[in-house]
């Protein structure tokens, strides 16, 4: 039975993973960083009683800013493949808080690749790694971006994603370690976080049409990405692991679309117009912005054999459908009297 530890579990890509590996037959190891509340929420279907003997899914507490604790974590699971998916990911919050940023997800990658090297020669084992990159690396760069592109980001994150990269490139070419970067493009789903404008419009969407909330604020309608289905994605990722040579891959669907088209869409399939609900808020406009985000994953394609499942609209229909049996549920509660708190307007 392999061995996988992942970083970042708890989060929408985190989950998908540990799905997907646990039905390839593996025994899922994952990070989560202590919190007063509960932040399983991603991964409750799966995850076992702990008092359970022959569990497949364990966790463990740990933090990419702690690095004796990842060393620690390493040689207590000894895993075959770990999967760096943590970070802070929200991009207009990295303006805000760019020291944490960069320190999690540039610095943190850096203390991962130290422990795994450390393991490495210790042990004499052998672990493959795979480091989650984003298409905010290249930022201004023109579209189409693919390998060959050079970076140019626009945000703390996507700068923090590039020094990872490079950090993984470096440990590959230095250490001989097995190093895949993924450089994804924007992928989506119903366990997106509510303050990712996607799963913003469509929470909202499912609000409005059950009157509880009426209002949606959003910032630049015009910039466009390539949107695919997280679930998808995640096979990419898996797939890397799989070959025998390390290398770095594009994942994407090969189509982009605006903020706009996505709000139009899923504010008609609920009947809705957007023109009624939405305002401009320049709270949500970054400082420097990227308008153009378009993936080639021809060679993704070629040598993973890997294609998107899941096209936009049936993306946007999913996590609408998803969102609106949420908000019914939230319109049940207040009906039988009970408070209900939610912020999805912010």
């Amino acid at each position: 039975m392999k061995k996988a530890l992942i970083t970042g579990i708890t989060g929408q890509d985190g989950s998908y993973l540990a799905e997907l590996l646990l039905s390839k037959g593996y025994e899922v190891h994952g990070l989560v960083r202590r919190a007063s509340t509960f932040t399983t929420e991603r991964i409750d279907h799966i995850y076992q009683d702990p008092h359970e003997s022959h569990l497949r899914l364990n966790l463990h507490y740990g933090d990419l800013a702690d690095g004796t604790g990842l060393r620690r974590i390493l040689e207590h699971v000894r895993p075959d493949e770990v999967y760096n998916l943590g970070a802070q990911s929200h991009v207009r919050v990295s303006f805000d808080q760019p020291e944490y940023t960069a320190d999690v997800v540039g610095t943190g990658a850096l203390r991962l690749l130290e422990a795994l090297r450390d393991y490495i020669h210790t042990t004499k084992n052998q672990v493959k790694l795979y480091q989650a990159g984003s298409s905010e690396m290249f930022g201004a760069a023109k579209p189409p971006q693919n390998e060959d592109t050079a970076f140019y980001p626009r945000s703390p994150y996507a700068v923090g994603k590039v020094a990872a990269y490079w950090f993984g490139t470096n440990y590959r070419e230095a250490y001989n370690i097995f190093v895949a970067n993924g450089i994804l493009f924007n992928h989506e789903s119903p366990r997106r976080g509510e303050t990712f404008v996607t799963r913003k419009i469509t929470r909202a969407v499912g609000r409005i049409k059950l009157g509880l909330q009426d209002k949606l604020f959003l910032g630049n309608l015009d910039a466009k990405r390539d949107w695919g289905f997280a679930g998808d994605f995640v096979e990419a990722m898996w797939l890397m692991l799989q070959q025998d040579e390390p290398g770095d891959y594009v994942v994407a669907t090969g189509e982009a679309h605006s903020v706009r088209e996505f709000l139009d869409m899923a504010f008609g399939y609920a009947g809705l117009d957007p023109a009624k609900h939405v305002e401009f808020d320049p709270r949500y406009l970054r400082p420097t912005e990227v308008d153009h985000l378009l993936g080639d994953p021809s060679r993704t394609k070629a040598r993973l054999g890997w294609e998107p499942k899941v096209g936009f609209e049936e993306l946007v229909r999913m996590m609408v459908d998803h969102d609106m049996e949420l908000a019914q549920r939230e319109r049940t509660l207040l009906d039988a009297g009970h408070a209900v708190h939610s912020r999805a307007g912010d």
